[in-house]
């Protein structure tokens, strides 16, 4: 995760779209600050990508000292910034050390699921539900970005691993809205960590006296991380799983500084944790706008046990859309709702309620088919997309532009 010791921060840590959140702001004097936003030894702008850092001691270990040191959890929490390609390696190098050490006893826990998505999960694990079907949960369940974790998942499925759904089911969410936190059904949620609080209105530019529009996202917020934390307690009481180990990958956010997953999960069974946080050693020109000014917040807690300096790699965009809006329906492919104008889409002759079933001859199932297919072009690539419109076949060529 980027920046997460400095006070520029990168979109992607959670997601909370469209809100503020916030609550009552807690003064916390700088002098009780970690220095260096959480590494107190050692600066993390002078490491070196791929370097790792003990951020209690200063010490920069090895990936093996490393796996050594947080195999003595029962949790190890790895936080990434959802779109880095290299903060999933590195979660992927890790969930490979520790299978190694302990072969057939490490589960996964991931926000990208949520509760509900269990018994589909569950499914997966046993080779009962396809690629297909699995791809179209994940993007129910979280929406884009699915190719990101396919080597963390392939693993898991290579090696049956357990995949388990963290996030709050969309009942909950809509119970917490309509009756608070405090309505039945839902997990006991804290609202008054100073440091979580203190920082999460920083993040979004909130301050006190927007107390009473932030309070409600904020309740959202912690919820999401009240039941990734129960989830989590669920597992380390199931005696079937006293002596395996569980991953947890979640954005950075929930689990920098302890106060997100790992304390609430503690505060239901306390047990002996790890967190890992990859950390950008500098943002490319071309992503800049995808971090957040964020005013420091001091906060006296180291930020992880581990920082793993990476660079920021994401997947390559072409630029090429069809400029269309797209919705799924079951075994049905993809069906146009709106056409943008002067879109590529437009110029191709598409129109609403058409469905596009194949590009260039290779079948469009979902909208991750279409965006690989579409990744593969170049501006000026020749394309010819296959529908059905009114019930009859249709083929539109034409050349693509780059936007």
């Amino acid at each position: 995760m980027n920046r997460l010791f400095a006070p520029i921060i990168l979109f992607g840590l959670f997601c909370l779209p469209g809100l503020l959140t916030g609550l009552t702001s807690l003064a916390i004097a700088e002098d009780y600050a970690v220095p260096n936003g959480g590494s107190p030894y050692r600066n993390l702008s002078e490491l070196k990508d791929n370097q790792i850092l003990h951020l209690p001691t200063g010490v920069t270990v090895s990936k093996e000292q490393m796996l050594d040191t947080i195999s003595a959890a029962r949790v190890i929490y790895i936080g990434e910034t959802h779109d880095n390609i290299e903060a999933h390696r590195v979660q992927l190098e890790i969930l490979e050390g520790l299978s190694h050490r302990f072969p057939g006893k490490v589960a996964v826990g991931m926000e990208m699921f949520r509760r509900s998505a269990q018994p589909s999960l569950n499914l997966w694990q046993r080779g009962q539900l396809s690629k297909k079907d699995f791809n179209k949960l994940f993007r129910q369940n979280w929406g884009g970005g699915y190719r990101l974790y396919l080597p963390i998942t392939d693993f898991m499925k290579t090696n049956s691993m357990p995949l388990i759904g963290l996030k709050s089911s969309l009942v909950t969410e809509q119970i917490l809205r309509d009756g608070g936190p405090s309505a039945p059904g839902l997990p006991v949620i804290d609202l008054k960590d100073p440091y979580h609080s203190a920082y999460s209105m920083s993040l979004f530019g909130a301050n006190k006296d927007h107390a009473p529009e932030v309070l409600k996202p904020y309740q959202m917020l912690t919820l999401w991380e009240e039941s990734m934390a129960q989830t989590v307690a669920e597992f380390l009481a199931d005696p079937k799983y006293a002596d395996w180990k569980l991953v947890v990958l979640a954005g950075g956010f929930h689990v920098q500084y302890g106060y997100g997953i790992p304390k609430r999960a503690f505060r239901r069974v306390p047990h002996a944790y790890s967190i890992v946080l990859p950390h950008i050693t500098k943002t490319p020109e071309a992503l800049k706008d995808r971090e957040m000014n964020v005013d420091p917040v001091s906060i006296p807690l180291y930020s992880a046990d581990f920082a793993w300096a990476v660079p920021y790699s994401v997947e390559p965009d072409n630029g090429i859309k069809l400029g269309v809006m797209l919705q799924e329906k079951d075994d049905a492919g993809l069906w146009i709702t709106s056409v943008m104008p002067g879109s590529n889409g437009e110029r191709l002759g598409l129109q609403k309620e058409d469905r596009i079933v194949d590009l260039d001859g290779s079948t469009v199932a979902n909208i991750d088919d279409l965006r690989d297919l579409l990744r593969a072009k170049s501006p000026g690539s020749a394309v010819t997309v296959g529908i059905i419109r009114a019930g009859e076949p249709h083929s539109l060529s034409g050349n693509l532009q780059g936007k």
